[in-house]
């Protein structure tokens, strides 16, 4: 069974960095757009960035020019660098893919668990 693991989160003051790590653990041939979204108390689930398997990305306006997406095909693993952090950042940060290939076939909408960002000013 498919899973995504996220770790990197925690606590750090405001204008620190921190760096997110997810990983499909899994018989995987191939993943398409993975992508980050965030939760924060009281709020609705919120797209931070996404990147295709071409290398193409998107982000949410709010963290243009501060957060940067990446991922390693060959580790089956995708990445959040967080630089410049606000204590409007504060959430739980998700790892989610949208279609993985297996050897059970295809995987829609899979989401890891979940990791918490906690900025403090």
């Amino acid at each position: 069974q498919v899973q995504l693991v996220e770790s990197g989160g925690g606590l750090v003051q405001a204008g620190g960095s921190l760096r997110l790590s997810c990983v499909a653990s899994g018989i995987i041939f191939t993943i398409g757009v993975m992508g980050w979204y965030r939760q924060a108390p009281g709020k609705q689930r919120e797209l931070v960035a996404t990147i295709d398997s071409g290398g193409s990305t998107n982000y949410a306006d709010s963290v243009k020019g501060r957060f940067t997406i990446s991922r390693d095909n060959d580790k089956k693993a995708v990445y959040l660098r967080m630089n410049s952090l606000k204590p409007e950042d504060t959430a739980v940060y998700y790892c989610a893919v949208d279609r993985l290939t297996t050897n059970r076939g295809p995987q829609l909408n899979i989401w890891g668990q979940g990791t918490q960002v906690t900025v403090s000013s």
